[in-house]
C-alpha cells in the first residue's frame, strides 16, 4: 500500500480515536473560554471546569458534552488524513535516504508543515463547533451574552454564516489565531513525539516501542501541543464566537489586548485544565492507532 495512502487511513483512524476520547473535554473548555466576562461582584456562570461539567449534565444530559461534535466528526478524515499525510510527504522530502529516521528537529519541520495545511481545515470546522459548544453559556449570560442566534446543529451554524456573515470569508473568521495555533503546536507536538519515543528506544530506532510506550510519548506530545500555543486557541474561541453584527474585537490582536486587559494573563489560560486533561488521553489514542494502523498496513 502507497505511502500516502498509509497516511490517510492511519490518520482518518486516529483522528476518530482522538475525537471520541477527547470531545466532551474541548466543550468544557469552549464553555469556560466563551463565558462572558462577570459584572462586578457577581459570580461567574462557571466556577470551575467540574462546575461546568455538572452544569453542563444538569442542564443537557450526558448528551451535552458532545454537543457540536457533528462538525469535527464529518471532516476528522480529511483534518487528520492531511495533517498525518502532509507529516509524511515532509518526512520524506527531509530524508537522506527511504526508511531512514528523523532526527527531532527535522519532525518539527514535518510538524510546522502539517500545521499550516491543517489550519484551512481546522479554521471552518472550530467555528462550527465553538459556536454550538457555547451558545448555551452565552445564551444563560443574559441580555449582554455575545451571542443571540440559536443553532439547530452543523449545518444550521455553516448556512447563518454563510447567509449573514459574509459568505464563505466567514467560515473563515479567526484564521490568524488558528494558524498561530497550528503551525507551532504541531512542530511541538511531532517534534516532543519524536524525543519521547527516542529516549525510550534509546536512539533514532523506534520501531521496537510497545503499545504502552507509543502511548505514554502521544500522550506528552499533546500535552506540550496545548502548553505552547493555548494563548493563541483562547483568542481563536472569543473572536469565532463574537457577534457579526456587533463585534466585541477589531481582531486577533485586539482580543489579545482586551482579554489582557479586563482579565489578566489568567484569562489567556481559561479551560487551561481541560484541555490539558483532554489532550493526554486523546492524542495518546490517536497517535497508538496511527501506529498500528500504519504497522497493519504493512
Amino acid at each position: 500500500m502507497g505511502d500516502v495512502a498509509k497516511d490517510l487511513t492511519a490518520g482518518t483512524f486516529g483522528g476518530a480515536a482522538q475525537l471520541i476520547v477527547g470531545h466532551p473535554f474541548d466543550t468544557i473548555k469552549v464553555k469556560l473560554q466563551s463565558q462572558p466576562v462577570p459584572l462586578p461582584g457577581q459570580p461567574p456562570k462557571y466556577a470551575s471546569a467540574i462546575d461546568a461539567v455538572k452544569q453542563t449534565l444538569a442542564a443537557e444530559g450526558p448528551r451535552g458534552l458532545y454537543k457540536g461534535m457533528g462538525a469535527p466528526l464529518a471532516t476528522v478524515a480529511a483534518f487528520n488524513a492531511v495533517l498525518f499525510t502532509v507529516r509524511g510527504q515532509m518526512e520524506a522530502l527531509l530524508r537522506s535516504e527511504p526508511g531512514e529516521s528523523l532526527s527531532v528537529k527535522q519532525q518539527m519541520i514535518a510538524g510546522t508543515g502539517a500545521g499550516v495545511a491543517v489550519s484551512f481545515l481546522a479554521c471552518p470546522t472550530e467555528l462550527i463547533k465553538c459556536r454550538l459548544q457555547a451558545q448555551s453559556a452565552l445564551a444563560a449570560a443574559g441580555p449582554g451574552a455575545t451571542v443571540a442566534v440559536k443553532y439547530t446543529g452543523p449545518m444550521d451554524v455553516a448556512r447563518h454564516v454563510l447567509r449573514s456573515e459574509g459568505g464563505m470569508r466567514g467560515l473563515f473568521k479567526g484564521l490568524v489565531p488558528t494558524l498561530s495555533r497550528e503551525v507551532p503546536g504541531n512542530a511541538a507536538m511531532f517534534g516532543v513525539y519524536e524525543a519521547v519515543k527516542q529516549y525510550m528506544a534509546g536512539g533514532r530506532d523506534t520501531s521496537g516501542l510497545g503499545m504502552g510506550s507509543l502511548l505514554t510519548a502521544g500522550g506528552v506530545a499533546g500535552a506540550a501541543f496545548w502548553a505552547s500555543v493555548y494563548p493563541t486557541d483562547v483568542v481563536k474561541s472569543v473572536i469565532q464566537v463574537d457577534d457579526y453584527n456587533n463585534p466585541k474585537y477589531k481582531g486577533t490582536m485586539d482580543a489579545f489586548r482586551k482579554i489582557l486587559n479586563s482579565e489578566g494573563v489568567k484569562g489567556l489560560y481559561k479551560g487551561f485544565g481541560p484541555a490539558m486533561a483532554r489532550s493526554v488521553p486523546a492524542n495518546a489514542a490517536c497517535f497508538l492507532v496511527v501506529e498500528l494502523t500504519k504497522a497493519s498496513l504493512g
